[in-house]
This record gives C-alpha cells, structure tokens and sequence, in this order.
C-alpha cells in the first residue's frame, strides 16, 4: 500500500502568485538591484529587511509582474518572501 502526498505548493512556494512575485525580483536586475540596496540600507541600520519593506523601498506599491501579479497581492506569503529573498545576501 502506497500513500500519495499531494504537493500543495507551487514550485516550492506557498501558491502562484508567490512564486511568480520571487521569480520577478529573482530574475529582473533593475529590481534585484533594488532588493539588494535595501538590504544593504537594513543591514547599516540594524533592521531586519522584509518583502513589504523592499516594496515601499523599490515603490512597488500597485505595480505587476511582467505576468500581471500585483506585488501587493493579499495572497502573498510575505513572511515566505521575506525569508527566501534576503536568505544569503548579506552573508558576506
């Protein structure tokens, strides 16, 4: 007897919109530019650098995807966002 698990997840993301929020920022460099600096800007005033930080940050407040998914989509996991996208960057 086998049990499936069903993946309830979306490439390893909470749902589509997350994924497609990460691939974004991911993959555009003038947004990833921007991801980065405000890390940086955290980093020097000792605050931890989360997804709707960068978004008032990067002024992304009513702007899409290239796909047509809001950044501030109430379906985000920005805890998932905020975790995935600043893991490593300032590990230097």
């Amino acid at each position: 007897m086998s049990i499936i698990v069903k993946d309830t997840t979306y490439n390893g993301w909470k749902n589509y919109q997350t994924w497609n929020v990460a691939l974004w920022i991911d993959n555009d460099e003038p947004l990833y530019r921007q991801l980065v600096a405000y890390a940086k800007k955290c980093d020097k005033r000792r605050h931890l650098p989360t997804y709707t930080g960068f978004v008032r940050f990067a002024g992304l407040d009513g702007c899409k995807t290239g796909d047509d998914v809001s950044y501030s989509d109430h379906r985000l996991s920005r805890k998932e966002l905020s975790v995935n996208l600043f893991e490593g960057l300032l590990s230097d």
